[in-house]
């Protein structure tokens, strides 16, 4: 595979979707961070709309918390662990397969490989049981020879998965922020190196929705690509967990606005669908109207779009909109910037 195809994985893109309500929307609460680990109480976390669904943390298990609940809405509520800097996420994580359908909370996984080399990087390889087999088929045919994990972020979602892989192929880098699962290199700004023989990377630091977020620029010939991880989605941007409007904007206006429009955009994750509805509260122009009837007609966006369509309809790049400083009711790009993220965070 060359640049032009970046391999997704796994294949099957869209989350699970229960085809009723009630007890099958079960998702999993995972702890996804702390600054130190749960020592004595418990925790407790309380989820739902009306925060009517509690699980309990036991102490030291601070790193995933498997355990199914039911969740309805996002988590409204942490007490017993509070003052650890503990960042709580409420994540859909559905344990059977006989609700899939079509839908945007899967993470993605790529695999880039040049292609006179084969050599190849897995990017954000966060479910090693689903990775893992289609990296040692690839292996064996002679189609990729796998070199290292590139992570664009420590969240377990894109990082966590990390040592799974390293299990069935323990000879890999790792790339990645330096609080990422058993990182072994942690790029500076603009550092670059090769992928094979044709492939240029460039590291590019974008803290905000973690401290150690990194997207990578990817030149193959005229070929362009950026992978944004959690920083850019198709028509949004991430949620400020470890930092502020100030570094998201500089982010996404200034690190990746610099990059040439015609560099396709690789998220972390489909919400494209989602995006637009709060696009569309924000604005209706005709650039948001083209992108929500793309995004009808695809059920995943990723490499397709580029960064100077972001700059066309993604109102977290147009801060100075009529309609962004309308809606937003501010003049200032960070004030505008943080209220547009706490309108999408309400929506």
């Amino acid at each position: 595979m060359s640049l032009q195809t970046p391999r997704i994985l796994p294949s099957h893109l869209q989350a699970f979707h229960p085809s009723s309500g009630g007890n099958q929307r079960i998702s999993t609460v995972r702890i996804i961070g702390t600054v130190s680990a749960l020592h004595g109480e418990t925790a407790v976390i309380t989820c739902g709309n009306h925060g009517d669904v509690t699980l309990l943390l036991k102490p030291d298990s601070h790193l995933q918390m498997g355990k199914l609940v039911e969740v309805v809405g996002k988590v409204t509520e942490l007490s017993g662990g509070q003052g650890l800097g503990i960042n709580v996420l409420a994540t859909i994580d559905w344990d059977s397969p006989s609700n899939f359908g079509t839908g945007t909370s899967n993470n993605y996984a790529y695999l880039v490989t040049d292609e006179p080399t084969k050599q190849s990087v897995i990017i954000d390889p966060a479910h090693p049981e689903e990775v893992t087999p289609v990296l040692k088929s690839e292996e064996a045919a002679g189609k990729v020879k796998v070199t290292s994990i590139v992570n664009t972020h420590h969240h377990w979602d894109h990082a966590g998965g990390n040592d799974g892989v390293l299990k069935s192929f323990p000879h890999l880098k790792v790339i990645g922020g330096a609080n990422c699962q058993s990182v072994t290199k942690t790029p500076a700004h603009g550092e670059t190196w090769k992928i094979g023989e044709r492939i240029n990377v460039t590291a590019l630091h974008t803290p905000c929705h973690t401290q150690d977020s990194i997207c990578y620029f990817l030149e193959d010939g005229n070929e362009r690509a950026v992978f944004t991880g959690d920083t850019l989605f198709t028509g949004g941007c991430g949620r400020f967990f470890e930092g502020d409007a100030a570094q998201m904007n500089k982010a996404l206006n200034e690190t990746l606005a610099s990059l040439p429009d015609d560099t396709k955009v690789y998220s972390g994750h489909e919400y494209t669908k989602s995006n637009v509805k709060f696009l569309l509260s924000i604005s209706n122009s005709d650039a948001i109207k083209k992108l929500q009837a793309f995004a009808e007609r695809n059920k995943q966006t990723q490499g397709i779009l580029t960064i100077g369509d972001e700059k066309a309809y993604n109102v977290f790049m147009r801060l100075s909109d009529p309609d962004v400083l309308r809606a937003t009711g501010k003049k200032d790009p960070i004030e505008v910037m943080a209220t547009l993220r706490e309108l999408k965070n309400a929506m």
